[in-house]
C-alpha cells in the first residue's frame, strides 16, 4: 500500500524525473514518481545521445551502445563538412530502456518510490498543498503532497491541467531502427536540405552491434504538408544517397514531438514544469537529457529548503527558479536565433554557401576547437565574428540577440 501523503510528487518517471527524484529523495523528502507505463524506458521517442556531462552525472555506462566521435554532414549539394576527431569521445548512444531504468532506480535507491500504470486524473493545488486523484492500476486513489512537478514530457498532463503555456517551439521527429547501413564507425551522419529535412536535418547513428538509427526532424510550418514520415522515405529515395540505404533492413519505426522554447509558466502554485514538460529540449540537436538534469540541478539547494519549510507557493517558487530558468531561456533562444541564421531560414542555395565555408581547413578547426554540443551559442557567435563569409550575418545576429 502507497503512503498517501508526500512531499513531492513527480508526474513522470523518464531521465528528468527519475534526476529529480533521486536528488530531492537524496536529501530526505519523501517522493512518489508516476509513470503511466507499465514498464521504464519504453516506448521512448528520441536519437539516444547522451552528452559525456550528463552521462558523468549518472555513471550508467553499462547502457552505452556506441561511443561517437564526431559527425559527418553532408550539405544539399552533398558538401561534407566533418566535425570531430578520431579518438575523441563527442557523446554516447544508449539503450534509452537500459539508461531510464538505471535513472529511475538511483532514485529509489535514494528512498523514492515508483508507482507504475499510474496517472493523475485531476488536481487541486491550495495553499494546504496539491490534493490529486491518480488511477493506479484503473483504481483511483486520492493523495495530498506539498509540491507537484510534472516532468511529464511534450504532451504533458501537468503542464495542461494548470494551463501553464505551451512550447515556443514544437518540433516533430520520425526515426527507425535498421540493419544494413554502412557508415564510419563512432561517427553519425546527417544530411540536410529542403528535400530531406526542410529547415533541420537528417540523422544516422550507429548503435551498436551493426545497428543503425535513422530519422528525421522539423516544425510542421516548414512540411508545407508533407509529413516527417515522408521527408524519410525521401532520404532513403534521394538521388545521391539512395545507394546507402540500398540494404537496409528496418527493425522498429518511432515517431513523437520534441518541445524547445521554455514555456510561459514554468511553475504555479506548489506545481512545477521540468524537462520536455517545459518545453527545454535543445532546439539545434532536440536533446533534453542534458537540459533537463542542468534545470533542476541549478536549483536544488533552495528547493529542498522551500519543501522543509513548506512555502512553495507561486512568488516563492518563481524565487527559487527565475534567475537559473531565465538563463536556460536566453540560452535556448540565443542557440535557435543562431540556427535560424545558419540553417533553419535559408535556402538550399544559401546553405550550400554556408556548407562551402564550414569546409574550408581553418573553419573545421574553430569548430573543432570550439564545438560543443552542449553550448552551440559560442561556437556560434565565433563563426559570424570570425569567419569573413559569414560577417553579413553578424548584424543581422546582433540585432536580433541583443533583444533576447
Amino acid at each position: 500500500m502507497l503512503e498517501r501523503s508526500w512531499d513531492v510528487i513527480i508526474v513522470g518517471a523518464g531521465p528528468t524525473g527519475g534526476r529529480t527524484a533521486t536528488h530531492l529523495a537524496s536529501l530526505g523528502h519523501s517522493v512518489l514518481m508516476l509513470e503511466e507505463h507499465s514498464e521504464i524506458g519504453r516506448p521512448f521517442q528520441c536519437a539516444g545521445l547522451v552528452t559525456p556531462k550528463a552521462m558523468h552525472e549518472v555513471a550508467l555506462y553499462n547502457s552505452v551502445l556506441q561511443e561517437i566521435d564526431g559527425a559527418r554532414i553532408h550539405g544539399p549539394d552533398g558538401t561534407l563538412v566533418p566535425v570531430g576527431t578520431d579518438g575523441k569521445l563527442r557523446t554516447y548512444v544508449v539503450c534509452r530502456k537500459q539508461f531510464d531504468q538505471g535513472v529511475v532506480q538511483q532514485a529509489m535507491q535514494a528512498g523514492a518510490t515508483l508507482s507504475l500504470h499510474s496517472t493523475p486524473v485531476n488536481a487541486v493545488a491550495t495553499d494546504a498543498g496539491v490534493d490529486v486523484e491518480i488511477s493506479i492500476d484503473g483504481e483511483i486513489v486520492n493523495m495530498h503532497t506539498k509540491l507537484l512537478i510534472g516532468c511529464d514530457g511534450a504532451h504533458s498532463w501537468t503542464r495542461r491541467h494548470f494551463k501553464m503555456g505551451r512550447p515556443n517551439e514544437m518540433m516533430i521527429g520520425f526515426q527507425a531502427e535498421v540493419q544494413g547501413y554502412e557508415g564510419k564507425e563512432r561517427w553519425l551522419e546527417m544530411y540536410s536540405g529542403s528535400a530531406i529535412a526542410p529547415g533541420f536535418f537528417a540523422w544516422v547513428i550507429p548503435s551498436g552491434f551493426g545497428s543503425h538509427r535513422i530519422g528525421v526532424w522539423s516544425t510542421p510550418d516548414r512540411l508545407g504538408g508533407k509529413s516527417v514520415e515522408q521527408c524519410y522515405e525521401d532520404l532513403l529515395n534521394h538521388e545521391m544517397w539512395s545507394e546507402r540505404f540500398s540494404n537496409i533492413t528496418e527493425t522498429a519505426r518511432y515517431c513523437g514531438p520534441i518541445p524547445s522554447g521554455m514555456v510561459k509558466k514554468t511553475v504555479a502554485n506548489r506545481v512545477m514544469l521540468l524537462g520536455d514538460a517545459a518545453g527545454m529540449a535543445k532546439p539545434t540537436t532536440g536533446g533534453g537529457i542534458g537540459p533537463g538534469f542542468r534545470q533542476i540541478k541549478g536549483i536544488l539547494k533552495p528547493l529542498s529548503e522551500a519543501i522543509n519549510s513548506d512555502q512553495l507557493n507561486e512568488k516563492q517558487l518563481h524565487k527559487i527558479t527565475n534567475k537559473h530558468f531565465t538563463a536556460m531561456k536566453k540560452d535556448q533562444d540565443k542557440a535557435r536565433t543562431l540556427r535560424n541564421l545558419l540553417v533553419s531560414d535559408t535556402t538550399d542555395k544559401e546553405l550550400n554557401k554556408h556548407f562551402t565555408n564550414f569546409a574550408r581547413e581553418d573553419v573545421l578547426e574553430l569548430i573543432n576547437e570550439i564545438g560543443d554540443i552542449e553550448k552551440p551559442v559560442p561556437l556560434g557567435l565565433a563563426l559570424i565574428k570570425k569567419v569573413p563569409a559569414f560577417r553579413r550575418l553578424a548584424l543581422r545576429a546582433g540585432t536580433k540577440l541583443m533583444f533576447r
